[in-house]
């Protein structure tokens, strides 16, 4: 278990969550880090008074900085210091929880310093995933993984003793969409997107949900976070969410990590690892749930997950324009301008028809804003 932590993305779903369990543990905050919401950061920084407190857009320092002026918290702000908190040497591990590609470079910076890191931010691992495994090789220390998808997987593997792995089992919650029809979904509103049956998230995640993108982002993080190739990796839809991921043996036998859909588990096990302590997680009740179902993903009618399934076997820096793509799409949908069934659209036109090498984190910005813009260059012309 560790005793300091550095938090980024503080204010999100996953931070929020994150400090309640630092508050019961007991465990120091040695660094936060969050956007826009300066007034959450602030109150999160006189609780927790931790050294430095920073946001990642610089124009907001100056409020921040007037909030916290009573206190002894060093405050900056911009990209640059949200890497720097992410090095800090007074947290032990750092948590990224930052949303999207922006949390690439913090997860590197995390790495380098010799930080433990746990990780809510998957895009940092299917943007740039060579960089990011090889600095971890470099580190020596394993990424413990926050997505309760990827914290079952780790967990069933701790239990595996350096046996092969014949087959990962990625489960979905499958969205308040699955089953229907790509015509019924296509033209669905940010209002019913963001109904999650089970969870409770960020907006983009929440939307990455309903698309099944996010079990797309989550396959090709897996791949680099266990070593395996994509048809080594089979997502099933499991609407109870109380199997979060299996791992099967060459022998046949399967060991599935199970417990109450709540995202305080996956972040607890990554801050106590390799102890336990008690949660506030309910406990599971299998006979109240009575039955447990499963069935295949629709890549046909859930075109993202189609979109990635491809990227996934191009390899390269094909994630980085998948994820930069979606980022683009999501945002023009929340926004308003386009229907639920174009994201998918947009997205698979963006990816290019031949990846290129992952050399460097350039390469993968590149990648990025290339995706980014083919969308943008399509919503101009309608």
């Amino acid at each position: 278990m560790i005793a300091s932590l550095n938090l980024l993305g503080s204010t999100g779903s996953i931070g929020v969550q994150t400090l309640s369990i630092c508050a019961r543990l007991g465990l120091r905050v040695s660094a936060l880090a969050a956007s826009q919401n300066i007034g959450l950061l602030t109150q999160q920084a006189r609780a927790f008074l931790p050294d430095m407190a920073v946001t990642a857009d610089p124009e907001r320092y100056l409020e921040l900085k007037t909030a916290l002026a009573d206190i002894p918290v060093r405050v900056m702000a911009g990209a640059d210091a949200v890497c720097e908190a992410a090095a800090h040497p007074g947290g032990e591990m750092t948590l990224n929880a930052v949303v999207g590609i922006a949390g690439l470079r913090p997860t590197l910076a995390a790495l380098r310093s010799g930080r433990k890191l746990a990780l809510a931010n998957k895009e940092s691992v299917v943007a740039g995933g060579g960089l990011v495994m090889a600095e971890a090789a470099k580190a020596g220390n394993p990424i413990f993984p926050v997505d309760s998808e990827h914290s079952a997987i780790f967990q069933c593997l701790n239990a595996a003793h350096g046996n092969r792995i014949e087959r990962i089992l990625l489960t979905a919650s499958g969205g308040p969409f699955f089953g229907r029809s790509i015509e019924e979904v296509y033209t669905m509103t940010p209002a019913e997107a963001l109904r999650h049956p089970t969870y409770s998230m960020g907006t983009k995640l929440t939307v990455d949900s309903a698309t099944l993108m996010n079990k797309g982002l989550e396959l090709i993080e897996a791949m680099w976070l266990f070593d395996v190739p994509p048809d080594k990796i089979e997502i099933v839809v499991h609407p109870q969410s109380v199997v979060h991921s299996a791992v099967e043996f060459c022998d046949g036998s399967v060991i599935a990590q199970m417990g109450t859909p709540d995202m305080a588990l996956p972040i607890q096990y990554a801050l106590t690892y390799p102890g336990r302590l008690p949660s506030t997680a309910k406990r599971l009740d299998l006979a109240a749930i009575g039955s447990l179902t499963f069935a295949p993903p629709d890549p046909q009618t859930f075109t993202c997950l189609r979109a990635a399934l491809r990227a996934a076997r191009m390899g390269g820096t094909a994630p980085a324009a998948l994820n930069g793509a979606n980022e683009e799409a999501v945002a023009a949908f929340l926004a308003g301008r386009i229907p639920f069934g174009r994201i998918g659209e947009l997205v698979e036109m963006a990816l290019p028809e031949n990846s290129s090498p992952l050399t460097d984190i350039q390469a993968v910005f590149a990648a990025d804003a290339a995706a980014r813009q083919a969308v943008r260059d399509q919503l101009a012309t309608g």
